[in-house]
């Protein structure tokens, strides 16, 4: 029998043995709205794996503007990092939607992992994973409209979370988008009017997924941005077995 149940992706694709020798590292806590996973400029001191909840990757320009470039729930680690010997760390990752989750100490993630590599196998799809959405991202940012833009962002969140409530503000998708707060008031305007969501004092409810996925079309339905194209971890953990 497992030693705990995980909604998270990697840590459920763990096998007994590695929960039970990584188990005794992780510590469990509650993730408010907010609280940051890492800052930029600083190094990177533990690293969360989301049980609910999700969790922005947010890039910010010399003049102090701020947009997110990613998101991370329950499907893998955050921060999402190459290597766990950089001194400092580029970016700001807070959680956007709070929840909970487990996390690790860098040092002793990077201890374990020197010790498993089929781990390693595993968080390195994660991270090929991740990456396409940042690249993806940047590509609908620069050709999708912000209407477009929003949906896909929505769905991207509704992927990560039980039901239909997304706790969301005005405020706090316009610097997730990039984009004043009118432009977003206005997208929400269009994707209501077409009953594809229902949006009330910072909370946004999904009433129509299909027809939402319909509307961001190609700008969702891309690698790393749909909850579809998530990394089947299954295979590799199948490996880690044998």
């Amino acid at each position: 029998m497992r030693p705990f149940e995980s909604k998270n992706l990697f840590l459920l694709h763990l096998t007994t043995p590695q929960i039970l020798v990584f188990e005794r590292i992780l510590e469990p806590l509650a993730l408010p709205r907010d609280f940051e996973l890492a800052s930029i400029g600083l190094p990177v001191s533990h690293y969360y794996f989301l049980e609910s909840g999700i969790a922005s990757m947010v890039a910010t320009s010399p003049e102090g503007k701020k947009a997110e470039i990613g998101l991370v729930g329950r499907d893998g680690i955050s921060p999402p990092v190459l290597t766990m010997e950089a001194e400092k760390f580029s970016f700001d990752v807070m959680m956007q939607v709070g929840g909970a989750g487990r996390r690790v100490e860098a040092r002793a993630l990077a201890g374990f992992l020197s010790d498993q590599p089929a781990v390693r196998q595993l968080l390195a799809r994660f991270l090929h994973g991740f990456f396409a959405q940042v690249a993806n991202t940047a590509l609908s940012n620069a050709v999708h409209k912000i209407d477009v833009r929003l949906a896909k962002w929505i769905l991207m969140c509704h992927d990560r979370i039980d039901g239909e409530e997304i706790a969301l503000t005005h405020e706090y998708m316009a610097t997730m988008l990039g984009v004043r707060r009118s432009s977003v008031t206005e997208a929400l305007h269009i994707l209501e009017g077409e009953h594809f969501i229902y949006s009330h004092r910072g909370l946004v409810i999904v009433r129509n997924r299909t027809s939402l996925e319909a509307f961001a079309a190609d700008a969702y339905d891309a690698p790393g941005v749909s909850g579809r194209s998530w990394p089947d971890l299954g295979q590799l953990s199948l490996v880690a077995v044998q």
